[in-house]
């Protein structure tokens, strides 16, 4: 028998073999539309729901809302003396709690990320989310009992004697704030950890190899790498803290009063849906500049540094 050329051979496999039909691709977006389908059902329908009912108004005792006559009559009620003066005391709350979630959560990321050894960091992480495991509710009713004249930690303190009577501190801002601090914390901690974990420990090092000491590393090196991070953290926390009434009408009583407060009510108590809507309104579009305003300080902060380090490129070039 006579062996197959080559030639024969690739011509007998390719009369052999079919043509597999092309792949069906599915566009670059499908991946997407799942999030895009529940961002358009749980997050545009309901605030474009909001907003058209801010149009609207109350009618009668009974009745809830109604939107066959359409004006902004609402929002000239919503802003009112009330609603100015709870939305002082709710972006105080907002800024100053949101500072003080970076200034205690930036040096705890740092150290999981960097100081703590990486078989600790999981158990690290765990710890952090422990609050999440609890009811939001509870957790601030949890403040509310240490916090009290009769609680535990107004007797230690007396007992201690660093205080002469019961601690005066529920039902103001600053229990406000204590509240907050708490329960948006690890908000702040998660986005700072992963930050900070992503510039590595070999930039760090080579920063230091160049002759920067360990503060000048950490501000000209480690600071901008996290930004995105800082950024996200700062608002996860502010975002929902502005919007928050669970803890400013468990721990703030009267001296405590937020914008959430006031929205609340209008849904629930008052029955006001047009004025709660108009509230939520304005309380969303607050956000949005308070957001904008601080974005816009920062980039002017920056143009310096950025002028600076473009005339030390143009220069070493």
């Amino acid at each position: 028998m006579r062996a197959r050329s080559p030639r024969r051979r690739r011509a007998s496999s390719r009369s052999g073999t079919r043509r597999r039909p092309p792949p069906v691709r599915s566009p670059r977006f499908g991946l997407a539309v799942p999030a895009w389908v529940w961002l358009a059902l749980f997050f545009i329908a309901p605030i474009a729901m909001v907003v058209w009912f801010s149009f609207g108004y109350k009618p009668g005792i009974f009745g809830t809302h109604a939107n066959d006559v359409l004006s902004f009559d609402r929002y000239a009620e919503a802003m009112s003396p009330t609603f100015f003066a709870t939305f002082q005391n709710t972006l105080w709350v907002g800024i100053i709690g949101t500072v003080l979630c970076l200034l205690i959560g930036g040096p705890v990321a740092y150290w999981m990320a960097v100081k703590a050894p990486p078989s600790r960091r999981g158990l690290l992480i765990a710890l952090v989310m422990v609050p999440f495991w609890t009811n939001f509710l509870v957790r601030t009713l949890g403040w509310q009992v240490i916090l009290s004249p009769e609680g535990w930690l107004s007797s230690l303190l007396q007992g201690l004697g660093m205080i002469d009577g019961p601690i005066d501190v529920l039902y103001t801002r600053t229990a406000v704030l204590i509240g907050v601090v708490y329960n948006y914390l690890p908000l702040m901690i998660l986005p700072l950890y992963v930050a900070f974990d992503r510039v590595g420990t070999p930039l760090r090092e080579a920063s230091k190899d160049l002759g920067a000491n360990g503060i000048r590393t950490f501000l000209q090196v480690t600071v901008p790498l996290a930004r995105p991070g800082i950024i996200a953290g700062v608002l996860l926390v502010f975002i929902p803290l502005m919007g928050d009434y669970i803890t400013a009408t468990v721990l703030g009583g009267a001296q405590g009063n937020m914008i959430g407060q006031l929205v609340a009510s209008q849904f629930g108590t008052a029955q006001n849906w047009a004025l709660g809507s108009a509230m939520a309104v304005l309380l969303i579009l607050v956000i949005m500049l308070t957001i904008g305003v601080v974005a816009g300080i920062l980039w002017l902060i920056s143009l310096p540094l950025r002028s600076r380090s473009r005339l030390v490129l143009g220069e070493a070039s």
